[in-house]
């Protein structure tokens, strides 16, 4: 009976053991500093020293209502120690927040800087433990919860 136990006992940890799913933690994906992407001919931002490439034409009709004019625009982009990715560009009102998913990224946020006035010149910055936007002399601070009042 004492061997029966213990066998079982042995394969209860065995299988919650074997089905337990690594994590390693904690764990940093910050970009140091934000990426500026030019945006090509077929709606595609690319970084090749992260192999990393989106299509953002449903991005530019989400913000202009417009997925035509794209081609040779720039878009700002940064990515937190979370691991999710800020997207804005010139004219934009709001950014963006992504988080990668299989094939693709899903929007998780997109958060409202002003109704009225667009950008003129977004710059992103990391400042841990949030995302930095300047934007001529005005300063935001946003993180995965939105902006931070």
């Amino acid at each position: 009976m004492f061997k029966v136990r213990l066998f079982a006992i042995s394969l209860i940890l065995i299988i919650t053991y074997a089905c337990s799913s690594l994590v390693l933690s904690p764990s940093d994906f910050s970009w140091p500093i934000e990426n500026v992407l030019k945006v090509d001919d077929k709606g595609f931002i690319s970084e090749d020293r992260y192999t990393f490439s989106i299509s953002v034409k449903k991005l530019y009709f989400e913000e202009f209502k417009d997925s035509t004019n794209f081609a040779g625009k720039e878009l700002r982009i940064i990515r937190d120690k979370l691991g999710y990715y800020y997207i804005t560009g010139k004219e934009f009102k709001n950014v963006y927040l992504f988080m990668p998913i299989e094939n693709g990224m899903k929007l998780e946020k997109k958060i409202t800087i002003s109704e009225t006035e667009s950008f003129s010149s977004p710059v992103l910055n990391q400042k841990s433990p949030n995302i930095e936007l300047i934007d001529g002399s005005k300063k935001y601070l946003l993180n995965s919860k939105g902006l931070v009042r």
